[in-house]
């Protein structure tokens, strides 16, 4: 069959045959593929015309002299097998991943031929010719995947020293994708290392332009500190190509901490792009040393922190770092970091002179530092590392308002998923058709889980364990159920033990608060509203709600009509604190 080309018939063939391929080795229900094929609006006839199409696709594989059946009948429904095949997106996959591993193993030469490789598979438009919305939404993600391998390979490509030889095809790209940023500061980039300085300020102007008159917006910084660096000469040069210099002696002393990265992992594009151009910086002006992620408890925090920091983790040859805070204090972390860097014999009883051997045995390396769940300003101090080429990555609900008087900050407040990455992330876990079934009841579920990670894995694994359960069914127990977060905490790291620390944390007047604003009606509220439910002065309630704010248990939504501060809660944080008993009176503050 190699190299053959099959001639498959109509539209609702190749929507039938489109469907399988994107499950492929997994059963997809007649429901979710008359769903796909006719988007809610089926025929009467539609099983028939299904069965009718899946015969059809039989015959052709037979007839091309396929020697096994490939479309098996699998209740309830139907399941194309690959067994002695591959599929050009699974192979795809595997040649981006294994090039993120070469990347990090610093086969920079290499990890950037995998990629070639990847994108020589594409030959037209995803699922051209596939005329469905299911189709549409699937080609668009593979698509942007696509996107992305180019952006990376480029990137490399750049490492490697390139400048020249891409300038022709990152110029094609740029003219196909305008709006796309990273494409647009790599080409300033190439330009202005192969000496052609007025080109690049001429490619800056000309995206300034187009992105005021297509979407009203100006340049992102990151490319208006590009454009300002270009002006002063003052871009670095990239270092030896594909070759990563590691401190002197470090050879055995790299530490390779990073836990495993979250196999559910879904989107935040942006925010990694955020971070690669601050932590990873390529103008001087433009790096940061240290980057802040917060959000609310169970958000994704850690994850999308681990899944950069491995993503990213060939930039960093001398070692990862990684703590969690919430088992240690900083002086057992410094004497876990020292040992770990190759310091031998006694370490210092004294947190300010451990902190000083830290920084010493730091001098001269690269090396990334992930301090996850941080709880105060004091506890991560000490593990700031003190020389400009490590780079640090701090999670947690705390503000650590601090660091943004002493230190060059990126903070980074991540938010729920969308319902498509809901969507993925179920799917993911759930390894089935169910997500797929019914879209509308699949977004349905993601939204009675906030859109939070944890509790969407949560969901998952519920249904993971009733196999004999569809979404629907989890959705109406989730609707009907006097504890939601009951259902949905599953292990000691649910949602609700997450709200349960925090809760812990805050003092006996702002817990009280927390329970006691829960009860207010509506989905947003004021300050002076909240006074009123609180018994007290609208400053005094102002400062506690601040307090919810800075623990992550409320958001800021914008000021009402009259100008005044206009608060929200998170639907799964707001049923924790309903659930909830005031610690103590929330007037209690005012007497002291």
């Amino acid at each position: 069959m190699k190299g053959r080309t099959l001639t498959v018939g109509g539209p609702r063939q190749r929507a039938v045959l489109s469907a399988l391929l994107l499950s492929a080795n997994q059963v997809v229900s007649f429901d979710s593929l008359i769903e796909k094929v006719w988007n809610g609006q089926p025929p009467s006839t539609a099983r028939t015309q299904v069965a009718i199409c899946i015969a059809a696709l039989r015959k052709i594989f037979r007839t091309a002299g396929w020697d096994r059946e490939t479309i098996v009948t699998a209740t309830p429904g139907y399941m194309l097998t690959l067994t002695g095949h591959s599929l050009d997106s699974t192979r795809f996959e595997q040649l981006v991943a294994d090039s993120v591993r070469l990347a990090a193993d610093q086969r920079t030469a290499e990890a950037a031929g995998a990629l070639r490789n990847a994108l020589a598979l594409w030959r037209g438009p995803a699922l051209g010719g596939v005329y469905a919305p299911f189709a549409e939404t699937e080609a668009a993600r593979l698509d942007e995947q696509r996107m992305l391998a180019i952006e990376q390979q480029v990137a490399l490509r750049l490492e490697l020293g390139e400048h020249q030889a891409i300038l022709g095809e990152l110029q094609a790209l740029v003219s196909a994708c305008p709006l796309r940023d990273r494409l647009r500061y790599y080409l300033m980039l190439a330009q202005y290392r192969s000496g052609r300085r007025a080109e690049a300020l001429t490619t800056f102007r000309d995206g300034m332009r187009h992105s005021v008159e297509e979407i009203g917006l100006e340049l992102g910084t990151e490319l208006q500190e590009l454009h300002n660096a270009i002006l002063r000469d003052d871009v670095p040069q990239p270092s030896a190509p594909a070759i990563a210099v590691a401190h002197p002696g470090a050879q055995n002393n790299s530490p390779a901490q990073l836990p495993e990265t979250d196999a559910y992992f879904v989107g935040r594009t942006r925010e990694q792009w955020l971070l690669d151009d601050s932590l990873l910086g390529r103008t001087t002006q433009n790096s940061s040393s240290i980057a802040h992620i917060t959000g609310s408890p169970g958000i994704g925090k850690t994850s999308l922190a681990v899944h950069w920091a491995h993503r990213s983790a060939h930039r960093f040859p001398d070692g990862r770092l990684f703590a969690d805070l919430r088992y240690g204090d900083p002086l057992d972390v410094l004497h876990q970091f020292l040992r770990r860097l190759g310091v031998e014999g006694p370490l210092p009883s004294d947190l300010a002179e451990a902190a000083e051997r830290y920084r010493s045995a730091l001098e001269g390396r690269r090396v990334l530092v992930v301090l996850d769940h941080a709880s105060s300003y004091a506890q991560v101090r000490p593990l700031l590392p003190g020389n400009g080429g490590c780079r640090v990555l701090i999670t947690g609900c705390a503000t650590l308002d601090e660091l943004l008087q002493d230190q060059g900050l990126l903070r980074l407040r991540i938010g729920p998923l969308s319902d498509d990455e809901s969507h993925e992330m179920l799917a993911g876990v759930l390894r089935d058709t169910r997500a797929d079934e019914s879209p509308e009841t699949t977004r349905r579920l993601a939204r009675l889980c906030g859109n939070t990670p944890v509790s969407l894995r949560a969901a998952g694994a519920r249904l993971l364990t009733k196999p004999h359960w569809r979404v629907h069914d989890l959705v109406r127990r989730l609707e009907r159920s006097a504890d939601r977060l009951a259902e949905l905490s599953i292990g000691e790291d649910s949602l609700r033990a997450r709200l349960d620390r925090s809760l812990r944390e805050l003092d006996g007047a702002a817990a009280g608060a927390y329970a006691e604003l829960s009860r207010l009606d509506g989905t947003d509220f004021c300050a002076a509203g909240a006074a009123g439910a609180l018994g007290m002065d609208q400053m005094d309630a102002e400062d506690l709600i601040e307090t919810l704010v800075d623990a992550q248990l409320l958001e800021v939504v914008g000021r009402g009509r009259w100008g005044e501060m206009r608060y929200r809660w998170q639907e799964l944080i707001r049923l924790h604190a309903l659930a909830t008993r005031p610690a103590q009176p929330c007037g209690a503050h005012l007497a002291v």
